[in-house]
């Protein structure tokens, strides 16, 4: 069982990983997390060669602790699918966080379905496979394997649960004005 816990709650994780990347027209520094940029000749991500602040709901300042990327980030920013135009001012980068449209916002509550179902197909995946397992284990009696399956489907149940619940939280935080 720990082991099937273990995996399961790397799904979870992962949805919350991805789940913090989506634009919701309020400033959050993962956004920027997988953004990176030429540090002496290394791709580093922007959160580990600057600090990233969010004064206020709707604002982002990156302030380079190496003066010489703030031109490079600005590049890196622009260049990425975030839709957010940079402004600098040679030393900090702000980035504005306009709230997005109602169709856009159906769009992001879409793109958080379908990952909250790749969620669940993972944490299926455990179960099929933690299942079989079961099926093949020899010195576990016909019952035993059917006790054992009704404890791993609970478990499910209980992840399944929790996706549910992490995508409603994130529906409201999207479809928030």
């Amino acid at each position: 069982m720990s082991d099937i816990t273990a995996h399961m709650d790397k799904a979870i994780e992962s949805l919350k990983h991805n789940f913090g990347k989506i634009r919701t027209g309020r400033a959050n520094a993962n956004i920027l997390s997988d953004i990176t940029v030429d540090y002496y000749g290394v791709a580093t991500p922007i959160t580990q060669v600057a600090a990233v602040k969010a004064p206020e709901a709707h604002m982002l300042v990156v302030e380079p602790w190496d003066k010489a990327l703030v031109n490079a980030i600005v590049k890196a920013i622009s260049a990425s699918d975030l839709g957010i135009t940079p402004s600098s001012d040679g030393m900090v980068i702000r980035l504005p966080f306009p709230a997005p449209t109602e169709e856009r916002r159906r769009e992001l509550v879409k793109e958080c379905r379908e990952l909250a179902e790749h969620a669940k197909v993972a944490i299926r995946n455990v179960r099929r496979d933690a299942n079989n397992k079961l099926e093949r284990d020899e010195e576990l009696t016909e019952d035993d394997v059917r006790r054992e399956q009704a404890r791993v489907q609970k478990h499910t149940d209980t992840y399944v649960a929790m996706i549910d619940d992490l995508l409603k939280a994130k529906e409201a935080e999207v479809m928030e004005i």
